[in-house]
């Protein structure tokens, strides 16, 4: 009986953990979708990336785009502020 039950055991616990692989937590098939799953949030996450980069991009063109405008105004047209006080000196050639 001995020589019967330490093969049928054995087989029970290769059995047990077969089964456990295929339907368990953790299982080949959950594992797999798991990995789809994260492949398609990676995607995403450098879409989402892409597009944050680009705005940043627009962001920053238009914060140094109106400094440039302003400088120019500043500088050629003698243009200023509401409530500022443009103060010009004029240096005599010799």
């Amino acid at each position: 009986m001995a020589r019967r039950f330490i093969p049928a055991l054995l087989i029970a616990l290769l059995l047990a953990v077969h089964a456990q692989l295929w339907f368990g937590r953790g299982s080949v098939p959950q594992v797999a979708s798991m990995k789809q799953h994260l492949a398609t949030q990676e995607q995403a996450n450098r879409d989402s990336q892409l597009r944050n980069d680009q705005l940043a991009s627009e962001v920053r063109d238009l914060q140094e785009g109106v400094e440039m405008v302003e400088e120019l105004a500043r500088q050629e047209l003698g243009m200023v502020k509401p409530n500022e006080i443009f103060v010009q000196i004029a240096q005599s050639k010799r």
